[in-house]
């Protein structure tokens, strides 16, 4: 498994610093149209930093011949749908490749591992992407690698070529996911980001609603290559939308690449990520779980130490230092923490202790997930009118509570009322995860968006590997711990129980039959017992963003004064 980690480091660092030549030649070939910097008191020298030259820099950016921001921003969400559609199609298919491939359990499970580790990889350099290439030049590259990607998932006949497929698709998605808030920050004014970043969010919370529930339609009815195939046609489609509509070009700089930077940010947050995606599985004490974490510890010290002390750092950490960005991002991870923990103990009571089928499972979850994004533009115009605090808090209210409902599983809970309970906790997060990424990015003065943009990304996928981490924990331990307390005082104190049990053995025939079903009883009863403790962690963390929102401030402190 080591060696797997390095070996994946290694190719990514190595497909980032191909891509860095590839675009820098193309630069020397195709000179980027002339971009203008108007401020309030002088034109801009693009090559040497912005907010070194002006005390209130006001960037504008550049639009193609013929091109409008409506035509931009549909080139954008078309990429950016499919990119993180394409997060959300792989789990249902897992199953079915592990046959086909003949691979391992754990094998397989680096379809997923090794994607989300090339995105942590990428995404704390997409603040030097921003600075080093046009947007149109870095949403062009995205979503060629992010194609051809597809095309060898799609035509994968062993486990190594879909390993290189993924890896490649993860390059895309990993520039292409930061490079959108950048956009969408960069060309909507701060009085108008919050509607504009709840369209945005459209794109984020769809893409992974539909894709269970369409996985699960396709295994069923075809191939899962289907859905590479599907991915590869709209890759196609979006790089010739973007060719002819996808004209933007912002000011750019020549800044250094901080070759050290990205090898402690790769080897450093590449490695927590690996470290709290395998605790749950192998349990915090694992030998390969504790040395990945001291190592990514070590080396995350030693990036924040480099930027800290570099003039022109790759990931300027001084964003942090904004109160209205800081805070809000605080209360982001633990947002983050409870909600991405609950989406995958979900699928488990539903799939694993009740016997839904993937498709009915995803068809529960859609519901949601589709009112979240009809939900997105009208909380965004909220956040614009009345400020983050009030929306915030009620969204929490919410959530807090639809939560603690899922603290109350049982053997026998409908499946009208997890959906409705799915939906309420929906329509909570629809006030909280897009409006407040956005309060705390209007925080910051211009040049600092692409900074901050790449530190929340970063923190927020370690934020979502901790929750399902911690929760998933949760879920095992105090499995064992009420299947020794079922089996030990089970008569005393759950009578009810031993009364089903004791009907359950007297209908089968066979005593060892009936004694197997007893005990396979006796373990989804308390599996959902350890599912139920877990979610409680989940509406603690929940209660605690809670809190912490009321402490948010009004509407004026997260306007940046420089803009």
């Amino acid at each position: 498994m080591t060696s797997m980690i390095i070996f994946y480091c290694v190719f990514s660092a190595f497909v980032f610093f191909l891509m860095n030549r590839i675009v820098l030649r193309q630069n020397k070939k195709q000179q980027t149209p002339p971009v203008k910097v108007e401020t309030e008191q002088t034109e801009i020298d693009v090559n040497k930093p912005i907010y070194e030259q002006v005390k209130r820099p006001q960037a504008q950016v550049q639009f193609g011949k013929g091109v409008t921001l409506p035509k931009i921003i549909a080139a954008l969400m078309t990429g950016m749908f499919v990119a993180i559609l394409n997060q959300t199609l792989i789990n249902v298919a897992l199953p079915v490749m592990i046959n086909d491939f003949s691979i391992s359990t754990s094998t397989a499970q680096w379809l997923t591992t090794g994607f989300m580790l090339v995105n942590g990889i990428l995404v704390p350099v997409s603040a030097y992407l921003n600075q080093k290439f046009s947007y149109r030049q870095l949403f062009l590259f995205a979503m060629v690698f992010f194609t051809i990607g597809s095309i060898i998932c799609a035509l994968s006949v062993n486990f190594p070529m879909m390993m290189t497929g993924r890896v490649i698709q993860a390059v895309g998605a990993g520039i292409l996911m930061p490079l959108g808030t950048n956009v969408f920050m960069t060309v909507f004014p701060p009085e108008k980001r919050g509607a504009a970043m709840g369209m945005m969010g459209i794109a984020f919370i769809l893409a992974p609603a539909i894709g269970p529930t369409l996985t699960g339609w396709v295994i069923q009815n075809y191939h899962w290559n289907i859905m590479f195939y599907g991915m590869s046609v709209i890759g196609i489609i979006s790089i010739i939308i973007g060719l002819f509509w996808f004209k933007i070009y912002q000011p750019l700089r020549n800044p250094k690449l901080d070759v050290p930077g990205v090898i402690f940010s790769s080897l450093g947050f590449g490695s927590l990520l690996y470290g709290f995606s395998e605790a749950g599985n192998k349990g915090w004490d694992s030998g390969i779980v504790v040395t990945t974490m001291i190592i990514g510890i070590f080396f995350v010290i030693l990036f924040i130490y480099r930027e800290m002390s570099m003039k022109v750092p790759m990931m300027d950490l001084r964003a942090l230092k904004y109160s209205g960005f800081s805070f809000t991002l605080l209360i982001n991870v633990i947002v983050t923490m409870s909600l991405f923990g609950g989406m995958l103990l979900l699928p488990v009571y539903l799939q694993s202790i009740r016997g839904f089928s993937p498709l009915d499972s995803g068809l529960l979850l859609l519901p949601g997930s589709l009112l979240m994004g009809l939900m997105g533009p009208i909380s965004g115009r909220l956040l614009d009118k009345i400020g983050i605090r009030p929306i915030t808090i009620f969204g929490l209210l919410i959530m807090t509570y639809a939560t603690w409902e899922l603290t109350k599983l049982s053997m026998d809970t409908s499946y009208s009322h997890i959906l409705s309970i799915y939906i309420l906790r929906s329509f909570g997060m629809s006030f909280i995860m897009m409006p407040i990424m956005t309060a705390g990015m209007n925080a910051l003065p211009q040049h600092m968006i692409p900074h901050g943009n790449a530190i929340s990304n970063t923190v927020r996928q370690l934020a979502g590997s901790i929750g399902t981490a911690v929760l998933v924990t949760v879920m095992t331990q105090q499995t064992t711990a009420h299947i020794g307390d079922i089996a030990n005082t089970l008569d005393k104190t759950h009578p009810e129980v031993m009364g089903q049990f004791s009907q359950i053995g007297q209908s089968v025939g066979s005593s060892q039959a009936g004694s197997q079903l007893v005990m396979g009883y006796m373990q989804k009863f308390a599996t959902i017992n350890g599912i139920n403790d877990a979610f409680w962690v989940a509406t603690a963390l929940s209660a605690l963003a809670l809190v912490l929102s009321f402490f948010l401030k009004g509407k004026d402190h997260y306007r940046a004064e420089e803009q």
